[in-house]
């Protein structure tokens, strides 16, 4: 069966562009393809920055034959109803149709067409020109002399010529001839632009591979991916060192070069008084070069690892000396940054307001960012406020939190007013991957506790599943009150995610929350936090967002609110997000609810993930769970309940007394509220009514010391006389007080079970 092979050629195609862009490629071909009626064997893409290339292999030589049928009016419709037929169908004359019979509807006209299929060379002609016009680049550009045109091609860079062959190995492949924006499909294509820029003729994929690899280009990204880290880490190697791997940039270097050639560069070891993560930054961002370090070392050398994309006669050295100089350059500026850093503000008469807010003092250098920071009004968010504002909010949450963690309230208050200081020095300005790192090292420098510099840091953590959870309790604290202040603004000015759509990252702040609580086995109470959040940013709102409160003659009025109590009444029945815009509002009770709703949906992700079974989530996890350490640790217990023999026999015990009460509940069955013991005849309820009295009071009081497994253990002893109740014991008795009295009995089995879980949820 015939390949395809096929390459689009142009300028430098952005690296961060090009996995996606070949990705695309493929799909639209391969869609179109089947669409037109073709079939595959297989598909595969590759690109480098100058060209993407796609090889279908087993490809259909034509689209098979399609047979229609086209129904028609009855063999008695009037002739211009016919006539619409015939011109439908493409029938020359009402004699090529068929007459098919209906009983009910009676003889009508049947048209059997069959479309006979076409060349592949045909299809992919006429679907090529389209897909390269309509390429998904995100910033296409039109080049050249069709560009003045109207309707020109556009391409992410000037595309320069497209390869498009067909053909099986039997046979001399052929070229599939389309033309767009002037370019015309041909078997030429070009290798290395400096080292090989002569024409090369191409056939099949085979020999055009191999013909670009004598032409010094590397096709396989992946491959030279691996050229790139083995030729680094050996050459880092034999200068007794180690690269310092980042695979990030492994990727966008891979996409910058065709022909990869690894060097070393040096540059002056003053520079390594530079903190290691500004020196690695600085030469990442501006050369896109690997930093390198002694073996096990934590700070780096002064030797930098290039990758070229010219085989340079001189061994490179001149490519190493050019890469130096501008080492060496930017260096020398992060340098300046951190020193500058390190000094006093110029301006520091003017922050005197800002200090006393926050109790800084104006002699320490970070103290002076953080009321730069401040004094300037930096906005955070237009409907949230400024920095200083989010951060007197975050104080006082953090206040709150400290004594529930266990942190010391004055060094996280000092932490809280320190954290977002950095986010004024020169190095984060520069570099603002750095918010928190360089935070914690200008922490340190003036003198700051340890706790409180590892929780500047800190405080952004966690910021993905792969991401560490803070490591101290005063970070702990302020991350926590961090992040639950942003979800309660952007919930308050209704910023929920939607859908896939996620901008300020609010599903990543809740399962950091989720996991700093489960990971970190805090007993955190979400409901108060959440509502004391929220009346720190209504109470600070100024005129962003006030209360809509009930008024005793049945209106409403806006105004402030007094304290969190009042916020959660039944008469603040809604939060007005902006005074001269009255809006959608919902209360502030339903917003934190709503909130709650988000962090268990979160939560749900979290534990299956974790492994937990959904079933088993559901049945512990109720709508005002606000205890997401305690739902966890239910959950893990009732995972190793269930999975033994006796809780799998107690739950077939527990649904079927609990079917059987929803059942007779639904036909109006009289049911006791309580079991009394004195209508109890038979011995096997009178055991079971025993085992349930003393199971439900060691559960409970399980449940109360948060021993879960010691609950679950109570509640396995109702296994054998919950057996033995369903064998010998008739619940539909005819004394219609022994029958409710029963019924009373399967619903304290039901009452039992539920201080752990609500079984019925339970799969099984």
């Amino acid at each position: 069966m015939p390949d395809l092979l096929l390459e689009l050629r142009s300028e430098e195609i952005p690296a961060r562009m090009q996995r996606k862009a070949a990705g695309d490629l493929k799909k639209l071909v391969t869609d179109a393809l089947v669409e037109a009626g073709l079939t595959y064997e297989g598909a595969r893409e590759y690109w480098t920055p100058r060209r993407l290339t796609l090889d279908i292999r087993g490809l259909n030589a034509r689209s098979s034959d399609v047979r229609e049928d086209i129904k028609g009016p009855a063999t008695s419709a009037p002739e211009q109803a016919i006539q619409g037929f015939l011109r439908k169908a493409g029938l020359a004359s009402i004699a090529e149709a068929h007459v098919h019979s209906d009983p009910k509807k009676g003889d009508f006209y049947v048209a059997h067409v069959v479309k006979p299929g076409r060349a592949a060379d045909e299809i992919i002609a006429e679907v090529m020109p389209g897909i390269i016009r309509n390429f998904p680049w995100p910033k296409p550009m039109r080049s050249g002399a069709e560009s003045a045109r109207p309707g020109s091609l556009q391409w992410v860079r000037p595309l320069q010529s497209i390869v498009c062959t067909f053909g099986s190995e039997t046979e001399e492949t052929r070229v599939v001839p389309f033309e767009v924006g002037g370019i015309v499909a041909g078997n030429v294509t070009y290798g290395h632009r400096f080292h090989a820029p002569e024409p090369i003729t191409v056939r099949r994929f085979e020999d055009y591979a191999a013909s670009l690899e004598k032409a010094k280009v590397v096709l396989d990204a992946e491959r030279r991916k691996q050229i790139i880290a083995t030729d680094a880490n050996n050459i880092a190697f034999a200068n007794g060192l180690e690269l310092v791997e980042d695979e990030g940039l492994l990727e966008e270097v891979s996409g910058l070069v065709e022909w990869p050639q690894v060097l070393m560069g040096t540059f002056e070891e003053d520079f390594l008084s530079i903190p290691s993560e500004i020196i690695r930054l600085t030469i990442k961002t501006n050369q896109k070069c690997f930093v390198t370090r002694k073996p096990g070392a934590d700070t780096l050398s002064n030797h930098f690892i290039l990758v070229s994309n010219i085989e340079a006669k001189d061994g490179g050295k001149e490519i190493v000396h050019g890469n130096g100089k501008v080492v060496r350059a930017r260096l020398s500026d992060a340098k300046h940054f951190w020193l500058r850093d390190q000094g006093d503000l110029p301006d520091l008469d003017t922050l005197k307001a800002s200090a006393e807010k926050f109790g800084l003092d104006l002699s320490k250098p970070l103290d002076q960012r953080m009321a730069k920071l401040d004094a300037l009004n930096v906005t955070f968010h237009a409907k949230l406020g400024t920095q200083g504002e989010r951060v007197a909010r975050i104080r006082t949450l953090a206040a709150e939190l400290a004594p529930i963690i266990g942190a010391d309230p004055a060094l996280v208050d000092r932490a809280v007013v320190l954290a977002k200081a950095d986010l004024r020095t020169e190095a984060v300005g520069e570099f603002p991957e750095l918010q928190g790192i360089m935070g914690r090292k200008y922490a340190l420098l003036q003198g700051e506790d340890a706790s409180v510099a590892e929780a500047i840091e800190d405080h952004y953590k966690p910021q993905g599943p792969s991401d560490r959870v803070p490591s101290g309790k005063v970070g702990l604290t302020v991350a926590l009150a961090d992040k639950l202040d942003t979800l309660i603004g952007f919930w308050a000015i209704d910023e929920k995610p939607t859908g896939s759509k996620d901008p300020y990252a609010l599903r990543r702040a809740a399962l950091g929350v989720i996991r700093m609580v489960v990971e970190k086995g805090v007993r955190l109470p979400l409901l108060q936090s959440l509502a004391s959040g929220l009346f720190g940013l209504v109470y600070n709102g100024g005129d962003r967002l006030s209360v809509i409160w009930q008024a005793d003659d049945g209106g409403t009025f806006t105004t402030g609110v007094d304290g969190v109590s009042d916020l959660m009444s039944a008469k603040a029945v809604g939060l007005k997000r902006e005074k001269a815009d009255p809006g959608e509002t919902i209360s502030p009770k339903q917003l934190v609810a709503d909130l709650l709703t988000f962090f268990h949906d979160r939560l749900k992700v979290y534990l299956r993930d974790m492994g937990a079974r959904h079933d088993l989530i559901d049945a512990v996890l109720t709508p005002d769970a606000d205890d997401l350490l305690m739902v966890a640790r239910r959950v893990e217990a009732l995972t190793a309940f269930i999975t033994s023999e006796e809780g799998r026999n107690l739950l077939a015990g527990t649904k079927r007394a609990t079917q059987l009460l929803a059942a007779e509940e639904k036909k109006g069955t009289v049911v006791e509220v309580a079991v009394s013991p004195d209508l109890l005849k038979l011995d096997d309820e009178k055991a079971l009514y025993a085992a349930i009295e003393t199971a439900s009071r060691d559960a409970a009081a399980a449940v109360a010391g948060e021993d879960f497994r010691s609950a679950m253990a109570a509640l396995s002893t109702l296994r054998a006389p919950v057996d033995q109740f369903f064998t010998d014991v008739l619940v539909n008795d005819e004394d219609p007080a022994v029958r409710a009295n029963r019924l009373a009995l399967l619903s304290s089995i039901r009452a039992a079970t539920g201080t752990v879980a609500d079984f019925s949820k339970i799969a099984g």
